[in-house]
């Protein structure tokens, strides 16, 4: 209860109670001589009063008698005899002739401005007061800790002198009495007292103490407002009933439901205004009255732009949730201006409802929504990077222009810079095409892979369309479809010549995915699980046309045991049918090892490996340290992976430790033998955009040709 506002509107009634059967009570000599108090010596007679005033004249336009000035060196008739005057004791006054007036002001620098001291007093060191402070009579009422939090007495425990003790008390009574009254103690009452602890010098004890006196209940509960829609719309909106406790918290509380609920169930301009409670001193009850102007019952109508236009009205409909002739409701209003917010289009933007008074269905009001735009800066430059053991050193950076074609039409253009990987890419972008968190894409890219299992260059050309969750609308429900085009020279092991050799493939898919997500966060869920489909048709051109379908299903669940630690779990299975293994482009197979797959192992490091001439060994240096064998996964055909972790956080840090498993398989369906396991932990730093992840882990029963320790930096959980 911030600040212990009592609520404003409360007044008591000022009614006279005789007793029962009694008129008005009688007046006693007690109560004259109360009225008219005796005179005694230090009051004037009235007839002595007015024989000491002079006579006036009656004439009001007759002139001012003067004053006689007095001879110099005579003092005035109160001084000669002696009488006491308030200035008896001073000096005659000279009073400064015009030559003295007229002379000009001296310097301030002639001033000496240096303090008085006073021997004796101003010399002594300042002493603090300690003291403690004591409060009595709020737990009873539940108020002692809420009284402590706002203490001025228990700020501190010290004070220069006893009148800022005491000035401290005075304002604990205040509080005192406040934070009681915003319970419904009406008649409550607070003393303060100060008193010097027995035996310790310069030590006292301020007692803040508190009398609740007697409790304040509603009486009855009267709203002044127009018909509504249904008829206890109100009603419903304001939870108080006759006999609650005069809580500022729960009243206030129940106030603002209205002004709430209105504005959500067609009443846009809704105001609640200032209530009224008469209290009663006898019943202990008090009257609530609360005047509601609901103005008129709308509907959504148009837009009215204004200022600096971005989105013309027909984008801002794409944009809202809600159709012309609706129900107006202020939660879709919000929605839409979270939505413009999104776009990061503009500097400001604003959504506010307008009275237009065209009639709507159902007898109501047409209500226009006047949207007011600022455009922002619509280029961005953004930047990534990471590491993983297997993958290297990776970075990307991204130049984007997020409306240069008109309405959201993006222009992203992004290069990747690592160790292993190089590439430039160019992405066509329309975010909210013909629906709201509908995105379509054209891609264009061209890519250089150096790893283990292969060297490639790729160019890709790409279409999709895809209906995505947003940080402000978390969707149930994604998708996305497309088809792409791949062209691509691999280096690929060939069993039968039993050599590398580098092959050209043409690549033609149809990739689709469907999720699932009950979870509670994009970048940091806690709670609930996700699904994931994903199934590409595609067709391999090596020679000859070789159809097969990529599939990989894929659930996570978070489970959280306290406010502080999650579980977390993974399971992924993939599967490739239709083609054997060494006809499929090694970038097609799957793969699995590294930060996002089977920690403790390199960048697709799992699964069935080759034993090869080491190309950089030489067998004519005598100093060669290098093995003149390499192993190199080769990929496969299905795989599956687990994982299982517990995020431990603290704060804006976290703690992480993990097992995980899998391996990957030259058969059509994944087994469940030569399972691989991993295990180490994490820390997470937690940011506005997600957690920066560091992961440590080892492989279990480690193989030769396998790192002992593989190091993951990135941002966002695992899984």
């Amino acid at each position: 209860m911030a600040g212990a506002a009592v609520l404003p509107g409360i007044a008591r009634a000022q009614v006279s109670r005789p007793a029962p059967g009694q008129g008005a009570p009688a007046t006693t000599a007690a109560d004259s001589q109360a009225r008219h108090p005796a005179q005694d010596g230090a009051i004037i007679p009235d007839d002595q009063f007015e024989q000491s005033i002079p006579p006036l004249s009656d004439d009001i336009d007759a002139p001012l008698e003067p004053i006689a000035p007095l001879a110099p060196g005579v003092e005035p008739a109160a001084r000669q005899s002696g009488a006491a005057s308030p200035d008896a004791d001073l000096a005659p006054v000279t009073l400064p002739s015009e030559a003295d007036l007229a002379a000009p002001l001296p310097p301030l620098s002639g001033f000496d401005v240096t303090p008085v001291v006073i021997a004796g007093v101003d010399d002594q060191p300042a002493v603090a007061i300690r003291y403690e402070t004591r409060v009595e009579g709020l737990e009873a009422v539940g108020l002692d800790d809420q009284f402590k939090a706002l203490s001025a007495l228990r700020k501190d425990n010290d004070a220069p002198n006893a009148a800022v003790v005491n000035a401290r008390a005075k304002e604990d009574e205040g509080l005192a009495v406040r934070l009681m009254q915003s319970l419904g103690y009406y008649d409550a009452t607070a003393t303060s007292a100060i008193e010097q602890i027995p035996g310790q010098a310069a030590r006292v004890r301020a007692t803040v103490t508190a009398v609740p006196g007697q409790r304040y209940l509603l009486g009855s509960i009267t709203v002044k407002a127009g018909p509504t829609v249904p008829p206890d719309l109100i009603a419903k909106a304001l939870p108080l009933k006759t006999g609650d406790p005069i809580e500022a918290e729960r009243i206030q509380g129940a106030e603002a439901n209205v002004a709430l609920q209105l504005p959500q169930q067609g009443y846009a301009f809704a105001e609640v205004g200032q209530r009224d409670i008469l209290l009663d001193d006898v019943t202990l009850r008090g009257d609530y009255t609360l005047p509601v102007e609901t103005g008129p019952r709308g509907t959504f109508g148009g837009f009215a732009l204004r200022g600096d236009p971005v989105f013309d009205a027909d984008h801002i409909a794409v944009l809202a949730r809600f159709k012309p002739g609706e129900l107006y409701d202020s939660r879709k209003v919000d929605d839409l201006r979270q939505a413009l917010v999104a776009t990061s289009l503009f500097s400001s933007v604003g959504v506010s409802p307008r009275k237009t008074g065209r009639p709507g269905p159902d007898g109501t009001e047409q209500v226009d929504l006047t949207i007011r735009q600022n455009k922002g800066p619509a280029r961005t430059i953004a930047g990534t990077a990471g590491y993983g053991t297997g993958q290297g050193l990776r970075a990307e950076a991204s130049w984007t222009h997020r409306n240069l074609f008109p309405p959201e039409g993006a222009l992203i253009v992004a290069g990747v810079a690592g160790t292993q990987e190089q590439g430039l890419s160019t992405t066509f972008r329309r975010s909210n095409a013909g629906r709201r968190d509908r995105t379509f894409s054209l891609i264009a890219s061209a890519s250089h892979s150096h790893y283990d299992a292969f060297d490639a260059f790729t160019g890709t050309i790409a279409a999709r369309i895809s209906y995505d969750s947003t940080p402000i609308w978390q969707k149930r429900w994604t998708y996305y479809y497309g088809g792409e085009l791949v062209g691509t020279n691999e280096s690929v092991y060939d069993f039968a010549r039993d050599e590398r050799v580098r092959r050209t493939y043409g690549i033609a898919a149809l990739p689709t995915f469907l999720g699932y997500d009950t979870s509670d966060n994009l970048l940091n869920p806690t709670r609930g699980f996700r699904l994931k489909l994903n199934v590409s048709p595609e067709t391999s051109v090596q020679g000859s046309v070789r159809p097969y379908v990529r599939t990989m299903v894929e659930g996570t669940g978070y489970y959280p045991v306290t406010d502080s630690l999650v579980i977390a779990g993974r399971v992924r299975a993939g599967v490739i049918a239709g083609v054997a293994r060494d006809d499929l482009a090694p970038s097609r197979r799957y793969y699995s090892g590294g930060g996002g797959s089977v920690r403790g192992f390199g960048y697709q490091g799992l699964g069935p490996r080759t034993i090869e001439p080491n190309p950089d060994y030489d067998p004519t240096n005598p100093d060669e340290k290098d093995s003149p064998t390499v192993i190199r996964p080769v990929g496969g055909r299905s795989l599956n992976e687990f994982s299982i972790e517990a995020r431990y956080r603290f704060g804006n840090f976290g703690i992480v430790p993990f097992v995980d498993a899998g391996q990957v398989y030259d058969s059509v369906l994944p087994k469940g033998r030569d399972i691989r396991f991993g295990a180490g932990i994490g820390a997470r730093y937690y940011t506005n955009f997600g957690p920066f992840r560091i992961d440590v882990a080892t492989p279990i029963n480690r193989k030769p040709g396998e790192a002992k320790i593989a190091l993951y930096l990135s941002i966002g959980q695992a899984f």
